[in-house]
């Protein structure tokens, strides 16, 4: 039998980074009644099956600065949550395949310098000095940025429900959301297949999920679901510890710690859809490109593949904030794939949101669900 409350202040649906980063800033900022409900297991979505990758290099200022602040947050985190997280900052290195493309990485490039990151246009041959394994054909340049880098998804959204639960956060796993109660254009309740939750204030965190959560609240929020797959080979000596990424050949991949080569793809044409089955033309197609751009991988195993979604929006970037004409309703969705990278920023600024009806902040205001009614969008084009 559940223990669901039949009151809270206020409810996070979703159980991955940004609902447990969210709930632990909250509580950090002296809320005491918050509960997050996550329909599966925490970690179960689509923070347990991303790649891990942290990253600032982006063609929009709004995502830099998320990313940017982000990694500043990564470097104190593992003091700050007591444990370890696998933080490394081995670097990004972004590769072109065109002048077309090369033109618009010096673009990103001089936007990036602008805003103070640490990022360089460099030539094939500076690449293959970073990595010396990786097969430079093809190649017209590259974009380095050494304070990108990875962590362990599981170890972050575990070390965010632990420290959020430890300040008081009420979590429930394996309770499902099926409809949300609101009047007057306030939020008024949550109804789960465990009971009903009175609350004025909701938090939709819902990843891949998070335009049906919305439908239940009579929202149409512009969102939705995509495949991505992923595979791991087995463990082999570590030769490089930098995130390789190619929009060109769709992909990215990196030498996790313990020595597996993971990376993974989107599925361009593909209808959005909740399938997160993994399928036998990625495995080829996969093996293929990762054999091009590092020959010696030919003989390493795959040992396993998996699948997860992207809560994608119509420019890759997220939507955060609240909304016009209902009240107390609040969502950080549309991560196009890169939440875990920009969690550690996103919970600063939505839990300053929620606490403090006056606070201003400029992404904040640009990444409102209001930019699509007022056309201020600039899509994000560095996204595979």
């Amino acid at each position: 039998m559940s223990n669901l409350p039949k009151t809270a202040e206020l409810v996070i649906i979703g159980g991955g980074v940004i609902g447990t980063s969210i709930a632990y800033e909250l509580a950090k900022r002296g809320m005491k009644d918050i509960v997050l409900v996550e329909g599966d297991t925490i970690s179960s979505g689509s923070t347990g099956r991303c790649g891990g990758g942290i990253r600032a290099q982006w063609s929009t200022p709004e995502n830099v600065r998320l990313a940017m602040a982000s990694v500043e947050r990564f470097k104190s985190l593992e003091s700050e949550l007591e444990t370890e997280l696998e933080f490394e900052q081995g670097g990004y290195l972004i590769l072109a395949h065109s002048d077309q493309e090369l033109q618009q990485f010096e673009s990103n490039v001089k936007m990036q310098k602008s805003l103070n990151l640490d990022v360089d246009l460099i030539t094939p041959s500076q690449a293959k000095e970073i990595v010396p394994s990786l097969n430079i054909e093809k190649i017209t340049g590259a974009t380095w940025c050494p304070s990108d880098g990875s962590i362990n998804p599981f170890l972050l959204n575990f070390a965010y429900a632990r420290a959020a639960r430890q300040k008081g956060v009420k979590i429930f796993q394996h309770t499902k959301v099926i409809g949300i109660e609101h009047k007057a254009q306030k939020i008024t309740g949550i109804n789960t297949d465990q009971g009903k939750i009175s609350t004025n204030q909701l938090v939709n965190a819902a990843g891949g999920y998070a335009g049906f959560i919305g439908k239940l609240a009579g929202l149409d929020l512009p969102v939705v679901p995509h495949r991505h797959e992923i595979l791991a080979t087995e463990q082999i000596n570590r030769f490089f510890k930098n995130m390789i990424m190619s929009f060109e050949y769709n992909l990215y991949f990196r030498q996790v710690m313990d020595g597996g080569i993971v990376g993974g793809q989107t599925n361009p044409g593909e209808l959005p859809g909740t399938d997160i089955k993994s399928g036998l033309t990625f495995l080829k197609e996969m093996s293929v490109k990762l054999t091009h751009f590092i020959p010696k991988l030919k003989q390493v195993k795959v040992i396993r593949q998996w699948a997860g979604l992207y809560c994608t929006s119509p420019d890759a970037q997220p939507i955060l904030g609240k909304i016009e004409n209902l009240a107390g309703y609040y969502q950080a969705i549309g991560f196009s794939g890169h939440g875990l990278m920009l969690a550690p920023r996103t919970a600063v600024l939505m839990a300053n949101c929620i606490a403090d009806p006056d606070f201003q902040d400029e992404d904040l205001s640009r990444l409102n669900l209001d930019r699509f009614k007022h056309g201020i969008v600039s899509g994000e084009r560095s996204v595979v």
